[in-house]
């Protein structure tokens, strides 16, 4: 028995033995699912199904109709309202045209909707409807595209499934492709599927289920097929180098190499078969080729950024970084028309010999599917080649894709970006009411939020609500292991971070006579060695980055102004300001900005205010603890009540590029106006 990889792996048949619905539409949604859930038979985002039946239409009469996926749905999650309902009887004349441009196509498929508010359908709709069988499958699967991308697929398709199936040379999608399919099928009454080359499969049949199930059988017949022609052919040419070296150290210089025009987030395999990928002898050829499939452009790119284990220096990283987006402004300059707007040029895959994938995006589920679709790419690579060759789509076939307007409205449908997408932020004493607040503020603006507190429960809780946008880290802002520990959290997650608050805090008040070496040492240990430490890590995590960042201190009104019975807390306080201070000159010549928020009497949801210090400082100023709000808002010269919602505010000030890129060294008081603590 052979111990030798599969080149390709079978699929699984998921359609329930009972509970299928009864309707067309809701087995339409159930095949999709099952079609969606296994990402080696439709990608993220790709493939699309249909279903022909009749409805009622606003007269009240009976008419044929399509439901079609519509554009920019994906089918693993798609619901009934995702698909677009057409008037049949208008489209199928089309197929006499001889031709039809994209934006005429567009135009004639939204008069022909049941409804003008359903999402505008697929690209490929036209196939759907060209192909007479009430419901149409199309995927892109791993098990035939191993062959849709080798050099001899024609051949090796009719080899597998003989007269049962038609190849249609590589064109891309549109009216032409769909009058291509259309007519093959309608021609030949024995057809059982279409393989498009270098694209995917399209599969029909009389209910969802049996087009479903077809689907799977013609896939697995080509995954046998496969695995039989090729034997024990080790996938890529067998074992190059051996594992070596920690991704984990690289990533902070990966991420900057990747930033240029956009910050990114940064995800990171190591998985079986990436490994055997990126060990491998022929992986530095085969990434040079091209995407397998027009699907994964989007996300992909034509090609990943390659780092050989040699190069897998911050400062070679930064040069094939500069190297690939001169390839790729290039690239876009050779086919680019007029109107055409050069996207990111920064790689959205990169490969690191020996050590594992990288993949990036604006946000985290971006870069999981940058991910996840370069999986499917090696899986067609390792058939592909195995079965001889593997050939991709060229550049000028990659551009069209890319710049296709069609495929460009299916991107401009997420929603707008957030102030802060891409970029990470850590934020300690994030369990307390103040960094709650300013976590979710920066949250709410795009940012992934690193949770760092004592309070790991607390901490948890404060990012419960951005699932992987979110990580909490249990630690002690005095501990140096802690502090390191939460930084490489960060890391691992996000590829490193461009937003650092530190925002541990505590307070205690007593006269100087009563002030105990501990009490001082614990206000200095957070309020300052906590400071220093967190700022410590941060620098080396932004400086490898290269790309700036923004540190920004919660400090306090007392860092200004003389504190009565408060020498240890406004000592500290002092000393936290002047450590911004020197660390804005220190930060300055990398981008880096350092600025303090000085709050004052934040009474709500504060843990400080909820201890002893409320009683503490009711006694300093002869009040009762329930007089100390109303003290401290006649106090100010606004009278007015400081909250946690306005301390965020000013951090998300701080941290925001747009709004204060050219700040640094600055404080900005939030306290309603004390005037013993007005800057000068």
């Amino acid at each position: 028995m052979s111990t030798v990889t599969p080149i390709i792996d079978h699929v699984e048949d998921l359609w329930p033995s009972e509970g299928a619905p009864d309707d067309a539409l809701g087995q339409l949604v159930l095949a999709s699912h099952l079609l969606g859930a296994n990402r080696a038979v439709s990608n993220f985002g790709g493939g699309n199904t249909s279903a022909k039946g009749t409805t009622i239409d606003h007269t009240g009469r009976e008419i044929n109709a399509m439901w079609v996926k519509g554009s920019g749905s994906d089918l693993a999650t798609m619901g009934p309202e995702h698909f677009t309902g057409l008037k049949l009887d208008e489209i199928l004349p089309l197929l006499d045209r001889e031709e039809m441009s994209d934006e005429d196509m567009v135009a004639y498929l939204a008069q022909s909707q049941l409804d003008p508010k359903m999402p505008r359908a697929s690209i490929e709709t036209l196939l759907h409807a060209f192909v007479p069988a009430p419901h149409v499958h199309h995927t892109h699967p791993d098990g035939i595209n191993v062959l849709a991308g080798t050099a001899d697929g024609e051949r090796l398709i009719a080899e597998c499934f003989g007269d049962e199936a038609a190849w249609i040379p590589y064109i891309r999608p549109g009216f032409t492709l769909s009058k291509q399919v259309g007519l093959a099928v309608r021609d030949n009454p024995n057809l059982k599927l279409v393989v498009l080359a270098k694209h995917g499969l399209i599969v029909w049949g009389e209910t969802a289920e049996e087009a479903y199930r077809k689907t799977i059988e013609v896939i697995n017949q080509a995954v046998a097929f496969v695995n039989e022609k090729t034997g024990d052919v080790s996938r890529f040419g067998g074992r190059k180098v051996e594992p070596a070296g920690s991704l984990q150290e690289l990533l902070p210089a990966i991420r900057g190499a990747v930033s240029s025009e956009r910050a990114k987030v940064l995800t990171v395999d190591t998985s079986e078969r990436v490994m055997e990928f990126v060990c491998s002898e022929q992986a530095e050829r085969l990434v040079k080729v091209g995407a397998p499939c027009p699907d994964h452009l989007v996300h992909t790119k034509r090609l990943p950024l390659w780092i050989s284990r040699e190069n897998a220096t911050p400062e070679k990283i930064a040069e094939l970084a500069e190297q690939y987006r001169a390839d790729y402004r290039a690239y876009f300059e050779s086919f680019a028309g007029e109107g055409d707007v050069a996207g990111d040029p920064d790689p959205r895959v990169v490969l690191v010999e020996g050590m594992g994938l990288v993949s990036t995006g604006t946000t985290t589920k971006l870069s999981k599917v940058s991910r996840d679709l370069y999986h499917r790419a090696i899986e067609v690579i390792a058939g592909a080649e195995a079965l001889g060759e593997f050939v991709s789509l060229d550049a000028a076939e990659s551009f069209a894709i890319e710049y296709w307007p069609l495929e460009l409205y299916k991107l401009a449908q997420a929603p707008k970006p957030g102030e802060l997408q891409g970029k990470v932020a850590l934020v300690t004493g994030g369990a307390g009411g103040i960094g709650r607040a300013i976590i979710d503020t920066l949250a709410s603006a795009g940012a992934c939020v690193v949770s760092f507190d004592l309070d790991a429960e607390g901490a948890a809780d404060a990012v419960a609500a951005y699932g992987d946008r979110g990580v909490a880290v249990a630690g002690d802002v005095t501990s140096e292991d802690a502090v390191a520990e939460a930084f490489r959290a960060a890391v691992e997650a996000f590829g490193g971070v461009d937003i650092v608050v530190s925002n541990a805090g505590i307070a205690s008040s007593s006269s100087i006579e009563e002030t105990s070496l501990a009490e001082w040492n614990r206000n200095h240990a957070i309020l300052t060695t906590g400071y220093f430490l967190v700022s410590r890590e941060a620098f080396k995590v932004l400086k490898a980055q290269d790309t700036g960042g923004s540190v920004v201190f919660i400090a306090s009104k007392n860092s200004l102004v003389a504190g009565k019975n408060a020498a240890a807390y406004s000592s500290a306080k002092a000393a936290e300001l002047h450590l911004a201070r020197c660390l804005a000159e220190e930060g300055g010549a990398h981008g880096i900005r350092v600025n303090t928020v000085n709050p004052d009497a934040v009474l709500q949801g504060s843990k400080i205010w909820g201890s002893s210090w409320r009683e503490e400082r009711a006694a300093a100023y002869n009040l009762d603890p329930e007089q100390l709000d109303e003290h401290y808002r006649q106090r100010n010269t606004l009278k007015v009540s400081i909250y946690p919602g306005d301390i965020a505010e000013a951090v998300i000030h701080f941290a925001s590029e747009r709004r204060s890129g050219k700040s640094t060294g600055n404080i900005l008081n939030v306290d309603g106006g004390v005037p013993a603590a007005y800057s000068r």
